[in-house]
């Protein structure tokens, strides 16, 4: 029989190159098929293929390489330290009365959605500079209000990520490089006002933060002379099964642990400290912004290395999604339209009751937690969607797209190998590969707020963006 023949009787094994539809095609003619994922570099995009051939020329590759081992060096050396906690206008460069820090790159009152304009109405009445909400709303659109992104002040914020003078915040410190990153704390889950929702049981809640909770904390960290080391918690906290963006059952557990010492030793009221440990007792994510402020203040020390491909920042606004990279100095975005979250809704809600993609907590991805370490957290996927297989092959697939391996935090289901560290643009598009995120869903609408849960890729085109701009200023 002839060769052509044989395949003809055969029991294929077949390659299939790029098209999942014709994986699809041969599985149910009962072949066997390993599929390639596979596209064009810079999607077949002239303008994007020279830019890559021109960072990859031998005269400029030792310069970015020597400048990405700087970038992700500083990402792995950096320790962040819980050093205190305090209201925002005492501590967050640039923050004023009429101040709303919001998620994302930089938008305006107009162009912002309902969740973000929820919360942002909401955190108006919070402050007391509006009486009602609808007050609020005429406020926010007279050009009285200052709107700047939480990033552009060395804040991240959850969510709409709405962060206002009078909230307590976060201060990590970089123990290696001397920087300092905050973050606000957690309302935590549902009808809260980083989701946009924004009636009186929000603001109530709000201001028990500001007035109970915010001041045990920041006295009860008075007390500690060394700080909370973030970095060994979170490595701890991975251990335990969680991947510290939306699991956060362990970290929660460290971080109240470590602060109930100095908790108890407080002035305040034996029923004040009671009322703090039931509002962390009443949801796993009271550690959620701790890790995101470590995020932050470690991928700022890598942040502004000449000729670094390694992003330094995802973040989302609800209408753009942005990011900054280490090689292109400040505050530049590079931006693409914000992204429809996939994942479980809750009862009652349906896909196109969601919001798009919102908040800064895609900064945890960026350092290599979150979506890219679910294989630290099996249980996530009953949260965001798929299935244990999923979670593994996301981690495992980040590899592809990253720099290096993170030592200090390590993932025990596959061999205890760092997490995926420094996201590099060239990678991204050479293999059209993207981060993944998982993430919250707020409604689309205000005063809602929390409606599901699951995973998200960013749009191409901000990586494209940043991509021709490293091109053309690489030295």
């Amino acid at each position: 029989m002839s060769k052509i023949n044989e395949l003809f009787t055969n029991k294929l094994n077949v390659i299939n190159v790029g098209i999942a539809n014709f994986r699809d095609d041969l599985l149910k003619q009962n072949a066997n098929v390993t599929h390639l994922e596979w596209t064009p570099p810079g999607r077949g995009n002239p303008e994007l293929i020279a830019a890559l051939d021109k960072l990859e020329d031998p005269s400029v590759t030792d310069k970015i390489e020597a400048a990405n081992k700087e970038a992700v060096e500083r990402i792995i050396n950096s320790q962040p330290v819980l050093i205190g906690f305090d209201q925002a206008i005492n501590v967050v460069p640039g923050m004023t009365k009429n101040t709303i820090l919001h998620a994302g790159p930089p938008i305006t009152w107009e162009r912002m959605n309902g969740p973000m304009k929820g919360a942002i109405t909401g955190a108006i009445v919070f402050e007391g500079l509006a009486p009602n909400i609808e007050a609020a709303a005429v406020l926010a659109a007279s050009g009285e209000i200052i709107f700047s992104p939480c990033h552009e002040h060395n804040c991240v914020g959850s969510m709409a990520g709405v962060t206002s003078a009078s909230m307590f915040m976060h201060i990590v410190e970089n123990k290696t490089y001397g920087n300092i990153a905050y973050t606000n704390l957690s309302e935590q889950m549902s009808k809260i006002l980083r989701m946009g929702a924004n009636d009186e049981s929000v603001i109530q809640r709000l201001i028990w933060m500001r007035d109970v909770l915010g001041p045990i904390l920041r006295d009860a960290m008075k007390l500690n002379p060394n700080g909370i080391d973030l970095r060994l918690m979170l490595s701890q906290a991975l251990h335990m099964g969680d991947e510290c963006h939306n699991r956060n059952v362990a970290g929660t557990t460290l971080l109240i642990q470590a602060l109930t010492p100095y908790i108890i030793q407080t002035d305040f009221t034996v029923e004040q400290k009671k009322e703090v440990f039931e509002f962390v007792s009443s949801s796993d994510y009271f550690s959620g912004p701790t890790w995101m402020a470590l995020c932050k203040c470690a991928l700022d020390a890598a942040h502004g290395i000449e000729n670094s491909t390694i992003v330094t920042t995802m973040a989302r606004n609800g209408v753009e999604f942005g990011i900054r990279v280490s090689g292109i100095a400040g505050n530049v975005w590079f931006t693409g339209p914000a992204q429809q979250v996939i994942g479980p809704m809750f009862a009652g809600y349906k896909p196109e009751d969601s919001g798009l993609d919102i908040g800064d907590s895609a900064i945890t991805e960026t350092y290599g937690i979150g979506g890219f370490a679910m294989a630290t957290a099996p249980a996530i996927v009953s949260l965001v969607g798929g299935t244990v297989d999923d979670a593994i092959s996301y981690t495992t697939k980040m590899a592809e797209i990253t720099t290096t391996e993170n030592p200090n935090v390590t993932i025990p289901m596959l061999d205890f190998i760092g997490i995926p560290t420094g996201i590099d643009i060239q990678k991204v598009i050479q293999t059209g590969i993207m981060p993944i995120i998982n993430t919250a869903i707020a409604h689309k609408d205000a005063g809602i707020g929390m409606i599901g849960a699951g995973i998200v890729n960013p749009p191409i085109e901000a990586f494209e963006q940043a991509l021709l701009a490293l091109s053309e200023n690489i030295k």
